[in-house]
């Protein structure tokens, strides 16, 4: 018996989760809403640790903001206005951490490159014998 009353409030607790989703008016949150904010905010931390992570993050996230704009457009009032507006902060977050990650990555390839150069110069004049 106490069993069928635990399992009872245990539906009754995921009939309240998808409660929170939906309000009086049906809608949901925008797809993807929380993970492009997350990956947007990753992105920005990530451009520091070598600029790759970074980069990759905010190349997804922009990717799966795209998607979840396209369902916004096309059917707007099925949609919450705050998870639009976590997309779109998602979206600027994504944006400023893919710039600052391919700005990152450009400035350790050219010191890549500079250090290539030096060490084959210092190799081609003998300096290494």
């Amino acid at each position: 018996m106490e069993d069928n009353n635990l399992s009872n409030q245990a539906s009754n607790q995921g009939q309240n989760v998808n409660q929170q989703f939906s309000n009086q008016f049906g809608q949901v949150p925008v797809p993807n809403s929380t993970a492009v904010l997350v990956l947007g905010i990753l992105s920005i931390v990530g451009c520091f640790c070598y600029s790759l992570p970074g980069l990759i993050m905010g190349i997804i996230a922009l990717v799966l903001a795209k998607k979840g704009n396209d369902a916004y457009i096309n059917n707007p009032s099925s949609f919450t206005i705050s998870s639009y507006s976590n997309l779109k902060a998602g979206k600027v977050c994504a944006i400023i951490g893919t710039i600052l990650a391919a700005i990152g990555f450009l400035i350790f390839l050219v010191y890549l490159l500079m250090f290539g150069l030096t060490a084959f110069s210092m190799l081609g004049n003998g300096r290494f014998h």
